[in-house]
């Protein structure tokens, strides 16, 4: 046998970390197109997928009177063929495109959504300026998006946190308000919708004057003013302004309202009022307050009710958006949302309220405050790696009246808020003798409980 060579090793030295690189989010650059159409654009190095949000100005509030839900139609309504393609052939030029289009509508809007490879933007902005310039809206294809939708609503019904979340719109806002109605519509508004009022709605608000896109990607190479020139740029309409909306009123009354479900296991609980929107000056100490309050596992609802107490996997309080306008107009759902076992139902609700006066007497500590910095602004440049996540924050500032350097100014004043004034911002939110409280469960099991808490009136609807 012969002797083994010896072997030897060579290790290469261990890579250091770098030093870190100073963040701030994306600035777009802003300009107009010739038909009225406003752009935002901002080039991301290495994002190979495009991603366009166009901003169109249909609120719900614009729906005519009888016919909720026309705007979600419309929507979905967009991708259904145009007057150069059905249907079928409109996805097969998107899919060969490799983009894919949505759409949805909302209160302060209707946000249409394209996502392409850089390389194929050019094909994929004239499909989606197709859809926006000439949409068929055939009767067929109409008939049937009303179909699935009627068909969605028992599902949505059945579902305990859709179910609390229409009752709390229901509760909160005045009948008159489009805002206390489901956003896309009920069996008796949907099942009235056609082709006709989807084109109508259609001709009164959707138009490039009172529209914006948004464009984020690497811009790489492509001439992009020559393709929108081409694309949206073609699009066509009148100049009217955009309608005007009434301000949000709602009434937060102590109360409880208890949507009865005969042998539910859960209950499930949604707690709100309305609050600050964007453009208050209190924003960013709500928003820090609330994520201290229940914004992640190791909050102060989770550690009493989950960790403590093990009423639940989780609650959750969290400030959204309804409209935030620069007139002062605009407002946010602020809510603590979960769920907990039938029988810990009045239990649970006494150490939330326990929970809400213990922050109102004590305050938040500076632990707290430091954990809830680091994580909402510590992980920013996670959260927008993506060109999507960009363009969505991007097209959320539009639509919320905001400056384009707004999301860049939050994190400052998050990184700034202190403890003080944080605890004020969220004691604020959430007093605790002024909150609407929704309740999905078995009423013969809960309401007795939930009456002795003398949180506020209760009331039993059906389900």
């Amino acid at each position: 046998m012969s002797d083994t060579a010896a072997v030897t090793m060579t290790f290469h030295p261990r890579p250091q970390a770098g030093e870190p690189q100073p963040w701030a989010f994306p600035a777009p650059d802003r300009g107009q197109l010739s038909n009225g159409l406003t752009l935002l654009r901002c080039h991301r190095p290495g994002q190979q997928v495009v991603a366009v949000e166009v901003n169109l100005a249909a609120p719900l509030d614009a729906e005519p009177e009888g016919l909720d839900g026309v705007a979600t139609i419309m929507a979905r309504a967009f991708s259904e063929g145009t007057d150069k393609h059905s249907a079928e052939e409109f996805a097969a030029e998107l899919e060969r495109c490799g983009a894919t289009l949505d759409a949805h509508a909302d209160h302060p809007g209707l946000r249409v959504s394209l996502e392409v490879p850089a390389s194929r933007l050019p094909k994929a902005l004239g499909l989606l300026a197709e859809a926006l310039r000439a949409p068929a809206f055939a009767d067929a294809e109409v008939d049937r998006l009303v179909r699935n939708r009627l068909d969605e609503i028992p599902h949505e019904l059945a579902n305990p946190q859709r179910r609390a979340a229409k009752q709390l719109s229901k509760e909160l806002f005045p009948a008159t308000l489009r805002m206390s109605r489901p956003r896309q519509g009920t069996e008796e508004t949907v099942a009235r919708i056609d082709s006709a009022a989807v084109r109508a709605f259609y001709e009164a608000h959707v138009r490039p004057a009172t529209a914006t896109a948004v464009v984020v990607g690497d811009l790489t190479g492509i001439d992009l003013d020559a393709v929108l020139a081409d694309t949206l740029g073609a699009w066509t309409g009148n100049t009217a302004a955009a309608l005007p909306v009434p301000p949000v009123t709602a009434d937060d009354t102590g109360r409880v309202v208890i949507v009865d479900r005969p042998g539910a296991v859960q209950t499930q609980l949604l707690i709100g009022r309305i609050g600050a929107d964007r453009h208050d000056r209190v924003w960013a100490a709500q928003v820090l307050g609330t994520y201290c309050l229940g914004g992640t596992l190791t909050s102060r609802l989770d550690k009493v009710l989950r960790e403590e107490k093990g009423y639940t996997y989780g609650v959750r309080a969290f400030g959204q958006v309804l409209r935030s306008t620069a007139d002062g107009k605009g407002a946010s759902m602020l809510a603590i949302s979960g769920s907990v076992d039938t029988p810990n139902t009045g239990p649970a609700l006494e150490d939330l309220w326990k929970v809400l006066r213990t922050l109102a007497e004590g305050g938040l500590t500076d632990a707290e405050r430091d954990v809830a910095v680091q994580n909402l602004v510590g992980v920013a440049p996670l959260k927008f790696e993506t060109a999507a996540s960009v363009a969505s924050t991007l097209a959320d500032q539009v639509e919320q009246e905001l400056p384009d350097d707004y999301q860049a100014q939050l994190y400052a004043q998050l990184a700034e808020t202190g403890t003080v004034e944080a605890t004020t911002a969220v004691v604020k939110a959430f007093p605790a003798d002024r909150l609407v409280t929704v309740l999905v469960g078995d009423a013969a099991l809960i309401e007795e409980p939930v009456r002795a808490l003398g949180i506020g009136e209760v009331t039993v609807v059906s389900n």
